[in-house]
């Protein structure tokens, strides 16, 4: 049986779900989330990250701990695949609203494409997950959860941001997954002007939220990395380093 998107999105509220009910490896403290690069290479994955697999028969990113530029970071190689690296912690981001990381991809997916639901794989993501539950929602979104659960057996995810590597859509970019408006992308790099480079990233989490859905987020309850190629059904290479949570940065008078 193939591997669908719908699959990914139920398994992904499954993750929610088991996020709000496990210990959390943050509580609001700012700091390394990401410790790749005190890791050992030897290493299966990096402490405190887990595999997310998207059923028993789907081709899964690999994921392992190589030395680049001499520091530790995750490589993330997809070939026709799908699967996750995931972070649990609870953070509010009223005090630490600024992620920080950095990624190098070696290559764009030619047939990606975040409006179409066949190019809809990015060689390199990082996912933020809230704390949202039904009861937060209105009567009209609780219906269509409910429906969605009756047609796939399982609930949506209920509200996540995505930071994109993406291949046609411009930087700044705010779009709504094609499968799911409770998923809403950033486009923060795009196209190929700096691959094989690592890029620094940062975003204030409590404002792309606001923009994103509007009102005051409620808690961070995961990160996570991910490399697919499951629609395109091409190959990615991608590298992740340090993921930080931060203090908003002191205004300059």
């Amino acid at each position: 049986m193939p591997l669908t998107r719908s699959t990914i999105y139920c398994v992904l509220f499954t993750l929610l779900v088991w996020l709000t009910t496990m210990p959390f490896a943050v509580a609001g403290q700012p700091g390394l989330v990401g410790t790749f690069s005190g890791a050992d290479i030897g290493a299966d994955l990096p402490m405190g990250w887990e595999p997310l697999v998207f059923g028993d028969d789907a081709r899964l990113t690999v994921y392992s701990l190589v030395r680049d530029e001499d520091v530790t970071v995750v490589r993330a190689s997809s070939d026709n695949a799908a699967s996750a690296l995931v972070y649990p912690l609870r953070i509010d981001l009223a005090q630490t609203p600024i992620v920080q990381w950095r990624w190098k991809v070696e290559n764009v997916l030619e047939q990606g494409d975040a409006l179409s639901k066949d190019g809809d794989d990015y060689p390199a993501r990082l996912y933020v997950l809230f704390d949202v539950k039904p009861d937060d929602l209105s009567w009209t979104e609780r219906l269509k959860i409910e429906t969605y659960h009756l047609l796939y057996g399982r609930y949506p995810p209920l509200r996540a941001l995505n930071y994109l590597w993406a291949n046609r859509q411009p930087v700044g970019s705010l779009i709504p997954n094609i499968y799911s408006s409770r998923v809403q992308m950033y486009v923060v790099q795009s196209g190929e002007s700096q691959l094989g480079q690592w890029v620094e990233q940062e975003r204030n989490l409590y404002e792309d939220y606001v923009r994103a859905f509007g009102g005051p987020p409620p808690a961070v309850t995961g990160i996570a990395i991910m490399t697919d190629t499951d629609n395109t059904g091409e190959h990615a290479t991608a590298y992740y380093g340090d993921i930080r949570l931060l203090p908003e940065h002191p205004k300059i008078k």
